[in-house]
């Protein structure tokens, strides 16, 4: 989440007018994320996020996200569910940009997980997947997978090093060896790909909710749990923790089994995760608009990330038990 366009209250008054949610009480900005600028409305109703539709964002996908969270909440998943207007649409236009009004989800993100917070991300996240597996109304290619990287490169490349010292030659040894290796026939779903801390609510210790659902895709569904691996598994010293990653696996299989070839790829997954959000990251590190009231991510915490999985020899250094690949 980000504020890259603003609304004034005249503008915002206008568009809630169209809705049964009363009048405007307050809003505010939200600075957290990097792709979509994010409000917090209070109106006579109660609590919502309003989203306005940036950057990577295209329109065409919109449908897409927001036929999945109903879906999803139908199939009970807690996330957030779309506000329809008085004529039943969802969709808007505030101040130049596609717009979504949002119910709120109360819960808080924890910043810096543990093996039980991993384990409740796994457990939900093959719910997600295997709620998902009947969503076919709508369709979504995955446009920052495999193919996808290589364009973030040469976006970064001239300037990659000022970043790091010899980043560039990295990404691109990386990019070869991914791009002719990248496992294929996985079985394949509606992901999240993006189910960082940030996107997961917790309320007394117990998992409340998923929210940021703007990356989410149709792709390898153990490639959503390399994702998680990077992004909840990691000390902030760079170190990867193999508790957390155990739990982690233990409660995803638990509802929904890795096969052999799932297990197998995962090593090569979570290398192709770490690029991905290395890449990302540096393209938003570059080019951070002026005045944007936003934190863009450091890149250098998924260069990290990848140098750890360069090293990786097995499944189990992830905390894959014997029991998992039988």
């Amino acid at each position: 989440m980000a504020v890259y366009t603003d609304v004034t209250p005249e503008e915002l008054e206008a568009f809630l007018s169209t809705y049964e949610l009363g009048r405007l009480r307050a809003f505010k900005g939200i600075a957290e994320g990097v792709e979509n600028s994010n409000y917090l409305l209070q109106t006579e109703a109660g609590s919502f996020i309003l989203t306005l539709y940036e950057k990577r964002v295209n329109p065409a996908d919109l449908p897409f996200f927001i036929g999945l969270m109903e879906h999803l909440a139908k199939r009970g998943i807690d996330c957030p569910q779309p506000v329809r207007n008085r004529e039943g649409v969802a969709l808007g236009q505030l101040a130049g940009r596609p717009a979504l009004i949002a119910t709120f989800l109360v819960g808080t993100s924890v910043r810096r997980p543990t093996a039980a917070n991993c384990a409740a991300l796994g457990a939900a996240l093959a719910s997600l997947h295997k709620a998902g597996a009947d969503f076919t109304e709508f369709r979504r290619v995955n446009a920052l997978s495999v193919a996808g990287w290589r364009p973030l490169y040469e976006q970064a490349r001239e300037r990659a090093d000022t970043v790091a010292p010899g980043l560039a030659a990295l990404i691109a040894d990386e990019l070869l060896m991914l791009e002719e290796r990248w496992p294929r026939g996985l079985p394949a779903g509606v992901i999240h790909a993006d189910l960082f801390p940030d996107n997961v609510f917790f309320t007394d210790g117990k998992l409340s909710g998923i929210i940021d659902f703007y990356f989410a895709c149709n792709d390898l569904l153990a490639y959503d749990v390399a994702i998680c691996l990077n992004a909840w598994c990691f000390e902030p010293d760079g170190a990867y923790n193999q508790t957390k990653g155990r739990a982690l696996l233990a409660a995803y299989q638990a509802e929904r089994p890795l096969g052999e070839e799932e297990v197998a790829a995962l090593p090569l997954l979570a290398r192709g995760a770490a690029l991905r959000f290395l890449l990302t990251r540096l393209v938003d590190w570059l080019n951070v608009p002026p005045g944007a009231l936003v934190r863009p991510h450091d890149p250098v915490e998924y260069l990290r990330k990848l140098r750890f999985h360069r090293s990786v020899t097995s499944p189990r250094d992830y905390g894959v038990t014997e029991r998992q690949t039988a």
